[in-house]
């Protein structure tokens, strides 16, 4: 009977071990988005996570929200110098999140400020 438990537990073990392993390191999608940052912030009470959102239209209709893990000190630096200007990022996007890590399935794991076409005469 213990070795039928024992069995079970190791199971169960590798199953949810092999679960938060898969969703944290394969990604569904990885892309490129561009827009005005209008949003980024640290916010949270148990575990505090970074959330930033994108404007990809002219009237703000169109929000691209996503998050930054706390490893990406490079690019939480690069968001607060360029907020309100137009960026592009790149995301990874993953199949779910885990509470401490952020809200979002989007990942950002670099950032660069670009020209707006708005501007572009």
């Amino acid at each position: 009977m213990r070795k039928l438990i024992f069995i079970f537990i190791s199971i169960v073990l590798l199953g949810v071990t092999g679960y938060f392993t898969f969703v944290y390191y394969v990604p569904f999608s990885e892309g490129y988005r561009s827009g005005e940052l209008i949003k980024f912030s640290r916010k949270g009470v148990l575990a505090k996570t970074w959330e930033g959102q994108i404007s990809q239209g002219i009237s703000g209709t169109n929000i691209f929200s996503f998050s930054v893990q706390d490893s990406e000190t490079e690019v939480i630096e690069k968001m607060k110098e360029y907020q309100g200007r137009y960026v592009k990022v790149t995301y990874k996007e993953r199949y779910r999140t885990f509470f401490w890590l952020g809200d979002t399935k989007y990942f950002i794991t670099d950032v660069q400020q670009e020209t707006s076409p708005h501007l572009k005469n």
